[in-house]
């Protein structure tokens, strides 16, 4: 239904989809009866950016299915031997990465924070393989501040939650970059939880990195939520409430 819903909207709208383009790219992940198809052209055009660019940023409101792709992605290529392992990254609590209050050992610490990318991991392979590769450190966790110091070879890279990095942290990350590797940023700047939004990294690297080569910035609307109907709308009335304040200063 959220399928038929799509294609009227986009035709009504005079951008008619065709699905059969649509639905020709499939990412095969470890479950041999997962199938992950991009549902608007939006998460097509995603993709595609993916296989031709070595750095993609993916910015825009929940349920445009940024993190479930990425993972998709990287799983597809850890798979077919494309790269040796996975590192999933992301900003614990907001950027201060201020984890030393929290009880237990780094791992966790680290795991409420980390809970969506699991959550997809366990929807695309088996439990226990995901167990075996967290073990062999084929594939790994860590939260930002730790990336510091390491590059990243032949390394398929995840940083989600990336409205929450600074613009000193978005630079020392895209420099853990090497050779053989991808990366993938997802971000929602509508959800900054910095104490000054201004200083998101997210929504000043565009500015700093859109002419070069290797690098593309996709941009997710309300139109690619693949969510429940009414979360598409609770974004649309947040952008007009965003747009009314906006007009008052």
């Amino acid at each position: 239904m959220t399928q038929v819903k799509y294609h009227v909207e986009m035709s009504e709208n005079k951008q008619p989809v065709d699905w059969r383009l649509l639905y020709k790219d499939v990412i095969r992940v470890f479950k041999k009866d997962k199938e992950i198809r991009p549902k608007t052209l939006g998460q097509q055009k995603y993709i595609e950016a993916v296989r031709k660019n070595d750095i993609v940023f993916a910015i825009g409101p929940a349920g445009t299915g940024k993190t479930y792709l990425a993972v998709a992605i990287a799983l597809s290529a850890l798979k077919n031997k494309e790269v040796d392992r996975i590192i999933l990254v992301r900003p614990a609590v907001e950027a201060g990465e201020s984890l030393g209050y929290l009880p237990g050992d780094l791992l966790e610490k680290i795991d409420p924070y980390f809970r969506p990318l699991y959550d997809a991991m366990y929807e695309m392979m088996p439990s226990e393989k995901f167990q075996k590769y967290m073990e062999r450190g084929v594939i790994e966790i860590a939260p930002l501040a730790y990336m510091r110091g390491r590059t990243l070879n032949d390394s398929f890279i995840i940083l989600d939650d990336a409205q929450n990095t600074t613009l000193g942290q978005m630079k020392m990350f895209l420099t853990r970059f090497g050779f053989g590797s991808k990366v993938i940023i997802n971000g929602d700047i509508t959800q900054i939880d910095l104490p000054q939004k201004e200083h998101s990294g997210l929504t000043r690297v565009a500015k700093i990195l859109k002419k070069i080569k290797g690098i593309e910035f996709v941009y997710l609307n309300d139109r690619d939520v693949v969510r429940h109907r009414l979360v598409q709308e609770i974004i649309r009335a947040y952008e007009k409430e965003d747009l009314r304040n906006q007009k008052k200063e």
